[in-house]
């Protein structure tokens, strides 16, 4: 899949190394539970990769127009323990985590628009939601730009979260058919 500046594609084992240093990056990983070694951080390659293989969609690697490998966007089932959470049991969200040096330049809401709209198009999907730590002013800033929209009431405690983590509390934004932005 291609945007304006992007391709969107399957992981290849170069992506290994790259992947592994964003993962291991205290900075991009401010918002979940803990940075991710090496090990980690392939077995969560391996696992997204397949899911790509099985269904065809999922979370595609991102290259920038240097063929650069930027992170992943894209989409990915909710987990039922968050979807029996909140208001309509979501089933589908769109997600991303890029490196820091992709920061800033418009990438995420380039990339997320392209997998929403294969969400819509191609899979006919409804709805899609997207949701991440209270906390997290850049992702949902992204999830804005998006369209996306928030009701307070489907926030939610992630249940893989000890009760006193400051992560803990999360917000949940959705978007309907018809409603990405170009």
């Amino acid at each position: 899949m291609r945007t304006p500046r992007l391709r969107l594609r399957h992981w290849s084992q170069v992506d290994r190394e790259p992947f592994a240093a964003l993962n291991a990056d205290s900075r991009v990983m401010e918002h979940f539970p803990a940075p991710l070694d090496a090990s980690e951080s392939d077995a969560l390659a391996d696992r997204i990769s397949s899911r790509l293989d099985e269904h065809g969609w999922g979370l595609w690697a991102v290259e920038t127009p240097d063929g650069r490998f930027a992170g992943f966007t894209g989409l990915n089932p909710v987990p039922r323990a968050i979807a029996e959470l909140v208001r309509g049991e979501p089933t589908i969200e769109v997600g991303w985590r890029l490196a820091r040096w992709a920061w800033g330049h418009g990438y995420a809401t380039e990339a997320a628009t392209a997998a929403l709209r294969h969400g819509f198009d191609v899979l006919e999907l409804e709805e899609i939601v997207s949701f991440t730590a209270a906390g997290n002013a850049r992702s949902r800033a992204v999830m804005e730009r998006l369209g996306m929209t928030r009701d307070p009431a489907d926030d939610f405690d992630h249940p893989a979260l000890a009760p006193d983590s400051p992560l803990r509390r999360h917000v949940l934004y959705r978007l309907s058919r018809g409603g990405v932005r170009s």
